[in-house]
């Protein structure tokens, strides 16, 4: 008797042979976006300004291999735009175009505004938007040139939307803000040539930073819950389903959006 292999449940979810690009990949949320790709069926690459990516990158392409797909590292600055574009065309050009794109890498500063100096604010805008926008238009012309179309995921932010409460980042939200309308408008350009546009607003999530802010800061460990409707923090793991939702077919009529996950943070 010959067995019939079943068809996958939701194919549309499926990433297989995909070729997806995560930025500020090295570590952190962005490092836990990309074994979520992974476990979706992509082959990822992992764009970040570190030497070398955290230790837990090991553990990740490790679990790649188990699964039979890949995750590469490229160190680079999101602001050396030439050879952002150079890195993304090459690795276009060696698998016959990009598929997607998870633009993660940003910086965060917390700073009186009173007290903001110019250097730090066009820092902070330098990586935050603006290489976010150069990382996305190198890949954005991969897709182009290859005529496959494809999907772009900018990481903005629930400060993209609120001013936190208690918490002096004026730079940063408003840096975050700029990612969330940047997604629109590059949706509307690019939607022609198949490619779709969406953010991803988390809330606050518990990171090895935010850790080490809660030691110079241990009040924000109670408040910070209190201000959503679930009454606890996230985790980077909560965000994997979202990131391979829109990279995928999944979501195939959604561009132009921000998809806020934040506790209900933003909905009282």
């Amino acid at each position: 008797m010959t067995s019939v292999k079943p068809t996958p449940l939701l194919p549309e979810f499926s990433l297989a042979n995909k070729v997806i690009l995560v930025s500020g990949g090295a570590r952190g949320l962005g490092l836990t976006q990309a074994e979520g790709l992974l476990e979706a069926g992509a082959t990822v690459y992992a764009l970040d300004r570190l030497p070398e990516p955290s230790a837990d990158f090991a553990r990740v392409a490790t679990r790649a291999k188990e699964l039979g797909v890949a995750i590469h590292y490229r160190q680079i600055d999101v602001r050396d735009e030439a050879k952002l574009e150079e890195t993304i065309q090459k690795i276009g050009t060696d698998h016959g175009g990009v598929d997607g794109l998870i633009a993660a890498a940003g910086i965060q500063q917390e700073t009186p505004a009173i007290e903001y100096n110019a250097a730090d604010c066009s820092r902070m805008f330098d990586i935050n938007v603006t290489g976010v926008f150069m990382t996305a238009k190198a890949v954005a012309k991969e897709m182009i040139k290859a005529g496959k179309g494809g999907s772009i995921v900018l990481i903005a932010s629930m400060s993209g939307t609120v001013a936190n409460r208690g918490l002096l980042c004026a730079a940063y939200n408003a840096s975050k803000s700029a990612v969330i309308q940047l997604a629109r408008n590059l949706a509307s350009e690019w939607g022609q040539h198949k490619i779709r546009v969406n953010t991803i607003s988390p809330g606050y999530i518990v990171t090895a930073m935010v850790e080490d802010l809660f030691v110079k800061f241990p009040e924000r460990k109670e408040s910070w819950p209190a201000e959503n409707m679930l009454g606890r923090l996230s985790k980077p793991e909560e965000y994997r389903g979202a990131a391979v939702f829109l990279l995928s077919e999944a979501s195939s009529f959604m561009t132009g959006a921000d998809l806020r996950i934040d506790g209900g943070h933003c909905a009282w």
